[in-house]
């Protein structure tokens, strides 16, 4: 017994340093990526949630979720640091690209989730998920 623990805790401790550091690009990038979407679009969903705006919230989380999951599929699919960082950004341009396609598809988006239209942010947000979904899977080959 005391020799299967020991293997967890040295496992452990060659393991851990390595998965705090992945852990923290990707939080990173995540980070990064959520920053640059909130600049690149044309309204503030975080202070639209704040204001009670559901649209805004729905948004905003559908951002976040959008951008998090091709990040997480790069912690699957690459080993390296490097990797991580570059296959990272090459999915955050991916998905803001998405947010792009979907904002063309509801005519005045800004106006619409402005108002609190719940329907127009919940296209956008599909869009934006099908995409991350379909970029991830692209990722894992």
């Amino acid at each position: 017994m005391e020799s299967t623990f020991g293997a967890i805790v040295a496992a452990l401790g060659g393991g851990l340093p390595i998965l705090l550091s992945h852990l923290a690009l990707a939080l990173a990038l995540l980070a990064g990526g959520v920053a640059i979407y909130t600049r690149l679009t044309p309204y503030d969903e975080l202070a639209l949630a704040r204001d009670g705006n559901a649209a805004g919230g729905l948004a905003f989380a559908g951002a976040v979720v959008s951008l998090a999951i091709p990040v997480a599929a790069t912690l699957v699919t690459s080993t390296a640091a490097v990797d991580i960082v570059i296959w990272g950004v090459v999915a955050l341009a991916l998905q803001l690209a998405a947010f792009f396609v979907a904002s063309r598809l509801m005519r005045n988006l800004e106006e619409q989730v402005g108002k609190g239209n719940v329907a127009a942010a919940t296209v956008v947000v599909a869009v934006q998920l099908g995409a991350a979904l379909v970029n991830a899977a692209a990722m894992a080959g």
